[in-house]
């Protein structure tokens, strides 16, 4: 009769490292949209979300995620914005994730003045906000 062994510790962390990198990209950020509220109010100044948002300083963010990268005919974009646009197309939760980060770094020569959200925490809930807000 032959015995069934148990994985080892080993077996059992490759198995749960390759099931994480085996997770679809494009995955949702976990984020707070009540909290990302608070965290937006840093944005509010230049930019309008919801019912009857105009372009600012910065377009509107209405139904960001998922819309094309520059794509506000109202608004005039920067030559670095519009060159960005060229080779990323659409706003997606982890490139906005990384142009929240560091605008200056993202769009090198953007109009963006903001130096951007330094924890994750912050861009994961604001990207939650804002997914919420523009419905």
């Amino acid at each position: 009769m032959s015995t069934i062994k148990s994985p080892s510790k080993t077996t059992k962390a490759i198995i749960i490292a390759a099931s994480l990198l085996a997770l679809p990209t494009g995955f949702a950020l976990a984020g707070d949209a009540e909290k990302g509220a608070k965290v937006y109010r840093k944005c509010a100044s230049c930019h309008m979300i919801g019912d009857g948002a105009k372009n600012r300083v910065g377009p509107q963010l209405n139904n960001i995620i998922g819309r094309e990268i520059g794509a506000i005919a109202a608004y005039k974009y920067s030559k670095a914005m519009v060159k960005y646009a060229a080779t990323e197309k659409v706003w997606n939760e982890e490139n906005l994730a990384a142009y929240l980060e560091s605008p200056r770094k993202v769009v090198k020569g953007g109009r963006m003045a903001f130096a951007g959200l330094r924890k994750e925490k912050d861009r994961n809930d604001i990207i939650a906000y804002l997914k919420q807000a523009a419905k």
